[in-house]
């Protein structure tokens, strides 16, 4: 080989060599890098019972914007997680063999899965409540629904559920081990409810060891049918059911808000559930004492009732109203309700306010359930009945002037407390006793 050849090969080499390395760190950088997933919730070693909010934090070191779900394994399969970036997935454990479980989780890039992170947590669900009393309630919330908008009613519904569920615990020995609170998506949200998700609810500090968990159909129904089969156990159970919520109607169509021939609903996170299916739900409840509330916008239908206390038509009545039931709803079935962002809906907050400060002691009905105070002393005893907490609620939403612009809420009562029939109801719902 001449030189002139060695010296056009060298030339080639060189140029040629830069080329490639070129390329070489081109495929390096195109080369995926594995997304990383972390279970935050629950803790490894910990024990769980009832529902829980398996939650946790995902990356992708390529990029958030790639990441594109994340998975949880319990069973044996792998399920899809709400969410991505932040994730959770409810795991309802009510008729699950107590003992030690795996939870595995694994996201996915759209290329590679990420190492599988897992824990090891105990079941234990006992069947012994804290005390003696056979007392049960669920708090149900959906207030910030996925939709962008002004409509959104922040965590006052959280608070006030939180506030009440204190007081049945506090002051009526009510067992922490028997309080449901279902709220929104299980996700607290900055910005009071409007912005995005911070932590799960059994992630925050909580006064008591209640059970929390997302108002989701499914979570809800599965709430329902197990406080139904539990409180039936024993012949005294009390049983305190409150439902706070968008109601379903057509606030343009002012008179009857388009709900003379439909049935009352109010919203849940991701569905609606109507008065039928609620008294679907609550078909087997055999408790003697029970008092449900529904403060949502046209939810009258709930207690078989439209408004000015008329009944519902025959072929829309939910079932709800049963002997030994007080049913409650914040508004009539043709009427908007309102509720404050940080402390509830109005009609529970004069409900509850009535009944835990004693200013509702005597309240009686009056025409078409208007609500009245009394002077007469027989109709003071010292206690506040769950009915007369609702008329004195009626009582102040009609002559407190600062609350004018909703005095047109018309909440509605079916007293059938402690039994069915006009004289069956004459006795009123002490909660707690």
């Amino acid at each position: 080989m001449d030189k002139r050849r060695i010296i056009a090969v060298l030339l080639i080499i060189a140029v040629a060599l830069p080329v490639i390395f070129i390329v070489i760190e081109e495929d390096k950088v195109d080369v995926n890098k594995k997304p990383i997933v972390e279970i935050t919730y629950p803790y490894n070693d910990s024990t769980i019972s009832k529902i829980v909010i398996i939650s946790g934090i995902a990356s992708d070191p390529d990029g958030d914007d790639n990441l594109l779900e994340v998975e949880v394994m319990i069973d044996g399969r792998w399920n899809l997680a709400d969410g991505n970036t932040k994730w959770s997935y409810e795991w309802k454990t009510y008729e699950i063999e107590e003992g030690s479980y795996i939870i595995r989780a694994r996201s996915w890039d759209g290329t590679d899965y990420s190492e599988v992170e897992e824990i090891t947590i105990r079941i234990y669900n006992p069947e012994v409540v804290e005390s003696d009393a056979h007392k049960w309630a669920i708090f149900i919330a959906a207030a910030n629904f996925p939709i962008e908008n002004e409509s959104k009613l922040g965590n006052g519904a959280l608070n006030l559920a939180e506030k009440m569920a204190s007081y049945l615990i506090e002051d009526l020995g009510y067992s922490t081990n028997n309080i449901i609170i279902l709220f929104d998506d299980g996700w607290i949200r900055e910005d009071n409810g409007y912005g995005k998700p911070i932590q799960t609810l059994q992630q925050r500090k909580h006064k008591y060891d209640i059970t929390y968990a997302g108002a989701t159909r499914e979570t809800v129904t599965l709430s329902m049918n197990y406080l139904v089969e539990e409180s039936n156990k024993f012949d005294d159970s009390e049983v305190f059911i409150w439902i706070a919520s968008h109601g379903y109607g057509v606030q343009d169509k002012k008179l009857f808000g388009g709900k003379i021939l439909d049935r009352s609903a109010v919203f849940l996170w991701d569905d609606t559930m109507t008065d039928k299916e609620l008294g679907n739900l609550l078909s087997n409840l055999r408790s003697k004492k029970t008092c449900i509330i529904i403060d949502a916008c046209y939810s009258g239908g709930f207690a078989d009732k439209t408004i000015f206390s008329f009944p519902e038509f025959f072929l829309l009545k939910s079932k709800i109203p049963s002997s030994g039931r007080v049913v409650l709803t914040g508004t009539s079935k043709f009427r908007v309700g309102w509720a404050s962002t940080t402390e509830g809906p109005l009609f529970t907050l004069l409900w509850f306010n009535g009944l835990t400060t004693g200013e509702a002691d005597g309240f009686r009905p009056f025409i078409a359930d208007i609500g009245r105070p009394t002077k007469l002393k027989i109709f003071k005893d010292g206690k506040v009945s769950v009915e007369e907490a609702f008329y004195y609620a009626r009582y102040v939403l009609r002559t407190d002037k600062n609350l004018d612009d909703y005095s047109k809420m018309e909440p509605q009562i079916n007293d059938q407390y402690p039994r069915k029939g006009p004289l069956g109801s004459l006795r009123g719902m002490i909660l707690g006793e």
